[in-house]
């Protein structure tokens, strides 16, 4: 049985269904009247999509329940609504009355394809969370399940705009920020969090959590600069005098950049956006019709082998097995990692880096808008 969010579902029913991306329908012999089948919970199908759609586009889908609840996550993961009981209700019709014909079955074509690789969202800490996708996707109808009536679909809550979403942002939650493979959501949701299904969130297994964990990282990701859900918008929202307070204050960048020094101007060589950008990923180029190469610092290694003698250059590979720079003379080096080998690394962004753990919205809204005052 699954319980999801909602209100009014035919609206965002009816556009997916014409995007062809829902429920396809079946060649009928004109002139030929189809009706659903008479069974329990036709007439809330009915009341949810008869308004709007013929039996037709139904009637010859024949599919498993887990397919069918897909199908129905997938609309709702899109913005539709309607109430718990009366999305269970859809499904338990649907996989009652529409099941695999017998002996043409198919498995669902993710779990027939080969299961993506793992993948990193390729910015923040060293030791970030990587995404496994065949997670993510589990993870995706737990948080539909539970979470999207309160968060959205991308997870932004609030900030997504409708007025129904009164969740905070997960996207940019310390605790999902955090958080590597459930342990600090795991330990928010044992102490007990609304869900929308009722069900306690106390209860969810450690594998759920894990699967949400996965999730959630990937929305991270998908709002990076180079993720699906990245679009320019206008950034300049925030407050610019307390983002002159953060700059001096809590976010210690008057440590490192001075308004008078390397920032002096900074406002008149980049639009918001690119300005926003630079802020957040400093080694990055900036996007946009102004993406040029990257000027960025190189990080740096120092090597000292048992033999004593230190040799520093640019990083070309550092993992649990191998380590290997280029020095200035342009020559190249590597070691195997030994607990004898010492490494100092120097990576001139890695205080931008934590700061992505830190960050709420407001503060990156009102530090670009600080530095957009700095003409």
């Amino acid at each position: 049985m699954i319980t999801l969010p909602g209100t009014d579902w035919l609206t965002h029913f009816a556009r997916f269904c014409l995007a062809g991306t829902l429920l396809s329908s079946v060649a009928i012999a004109p002139g030929v009247a189809r009706q659903l089948p008479d069974a329990p919970q036709k007439q809330t199908v009915l009341k949810l999509c008869g308004t709007c759609h013929s039996p037709n586009l139904v009637l010859g889908r024949n599919m498993t329940r887990e397919q069918w609840s897909d199908t129905v996550s997938s609309m709702v993961a899109r913005g539709a609504k309607g109430s718990p009981e009366e999305f269970s209700q859809v499904v338990d019709y649907l996989t009652a009355n529409f099941p695999p014909k017998t002996g043409t079955a198919k498995a669902p074509a993710a779990a027939a394809a080969k299961p993506p690789k793992p993948r990193s969202i390729g910015q923040g800490a060293d030791d970030q969370q990587v995404v496994d996708d065949v997670l993510a996707d589990r993870g995706k109808k737990i948080y539909i399940a539970e979470c999207i009536t309160c968060h959205g679909p991308k997870a932004r809550g609030a900030n997504e705009g409708p007025p129904n979403l009164r969740g905070p942002d997960l996207v940019r939650s310390l605790t999902v920020l955090h958080d590597r493979y459930g342990n600090t959501i795991g330990a928010f949701l044992k102490k007990g969090h609304m869900t929308q299904s009722g069900t306690p969130s106390a209860n969810f297994t450690a594998t759920q959590i894990v699967d949400l964990s996965h999730f959630l990282h990937q929305r991270v990701g998908d709002t990076l600069r180079s993720g699906p859900f990245n679009s320019v918008l206008n950034v300049l929202t925030g407050d610019a005098k307390a983002g002159e307070a953060y700059f001096n204050g809590e976010g210690k960048c008057s440590t490192c950049h001075s308004v008078t020094g390397d920032l002096a101007g900074v406002a008149g060589r980049y639009d918001p956006p690119t300005l926003q950008q630079k802020f957040l990923f400093p080694a990055t180029p900036s996007f946009g019709g102004r993406r040029a190469k990257s000027t960025a610092k190189p990080v740096t290694l120092t090597v000292t082998p048992p033999n004593g003698t230190a040799v520093t250059g640019e990083l070309d590979k550092l993992d649990d097995f191998d380590v290997s720079l280029r020095d200035s003379a342009g020559d190249y080096h590597s070691w195997k990692r030994t607990p004898e080998l010492k490494i100092e690394k120097n990576d001139p962004y890695a205080a931008h880096n934590a700061l992505l753990l830190q960050y709420t919205d407001k503060n990156i809204h009102d530090v670009v808008a600080y530095l957009e005052t700095l003409k």
